[in-house]
């Protein structure tokens, strides 16, 4: 690619410009689509056409990651002190509400993590493209920007596309913008603020073609694509940190940190345990 084309791979700009200045940028054939050649070296430089998240961690070790928090330090030795002192309800509640906690944390995870799952898999097909001016079929995970990509009635989308031909293509998009009804395309540019759900003369990955036939430039793929963006999206969302989530973790290392350092009698007898120690620590 030229420097031209380094500089114009921006998501929000590929619908504003005509199909021509899309291939331009993209150093795009559009009547004999790319060189083998040509798609190998973009290959090398972009990699596979796929969704690829963290590496998941074993099951068990997810969820006593789950205890892996300052408050619920406090929590279990508060209930074990609770135990050693006989009052067994109390630490029963105590260590309760810190496994109901961890349950609620590790489940939460597996579900960010099958959603994940399932993005990738909604992105993985067949393409049929046009590449040494033939038409050939290839998986979708070999796709590179510039690829030109054939659409007919049936077929998922491989990657983000440009349209460039279009004859009464519809495409169910729902998975993007929650609408059920496909939308009719066109291949005509649009202004640069147009939101997503209005991006007529686009065709985003893993969305379907319900009617119709067309053709378009692949601008985006993997993790570049929009179905890529939700991906990274659900899976910061699992460490996400709020500013309430932040105080907690700061009070609880303070209290901590007060506990440890203080372990005189009177410190003890202050939050209730001076029965336990009955003397100085």
């Amino acid at each position: 690619m030229t420097a031209t084309s380094e500089k114009s791979i921006q998501p929000h700009e590929w619908h504003n410009l005509p199909a021509s200045k899309v291939a331009q940028h993209l150093d795009a054939n559009l009547e004999t689509g790319l060189t083998s050649d040509e798609v190998v070296k973009r290959q090398e430089r972009f990699g596979a056409n796929e969704l690829k998240g963290k590496r998941g961690t074993s099951p068990v070790l997810r969820f006593l990651l789950q205890f892996n928090q300052p408050l619920l330090y406090i929590l279990l030795i508060a209930g074990a002190i609770k135990a050693l002192i006989g009052q067994w309800v109390n630490a029963g509640v105590i260590w309760g509400v810190t496994l109901i906690n961890a349950i609620i944390g590790f489940i939460q995870e597996s579900k960010a993590e099958s959603a994940i799952a399932a993005l990738a898999s909604s992105v993985q097909t067949n393409a049929t493209i046009l590449r040494n001016g033939q038409k050939v079929q290839v998986p979708s995970m070999e796709l590179v920007p510039g690829d030109l990509v054939l659409l007919a009635s049936g077929d998922k989308v491989p990657a983000d596309l440009r349209l460039i031909k279009s004859r009464n293509l519809q495409v169910n998009e729902s998975a993007l913008t929650g609408e059920s009804v496909a939308t009719e395309k066109n291949t005509q540019p649009l202004n640069t603020d147009t939101a997503l759900a209005e991006r007529l003369n686009m065709a985003y990955a893993g969305s379907f073609v319900t009617f119709g036939t067309g053709s378009g430039i692949v601008v985006a793929i993997g993790e570049a694509t929009e179905t890529g963006r939700i991906s990274q999206l659900i899976e910061q969302g699992t460490s996400l940190k709020t500013p309430l989530t932040r105080k907690f973790d700061k009070f609880s290392r303070t209290l901590l940190y007060i506990i440890s350092r203080h372990r005189d009698v009177d410190i003890c007898s202050r939050i209730g345990i001076r029965q336990y120690l009955g003397r100085n620590v």
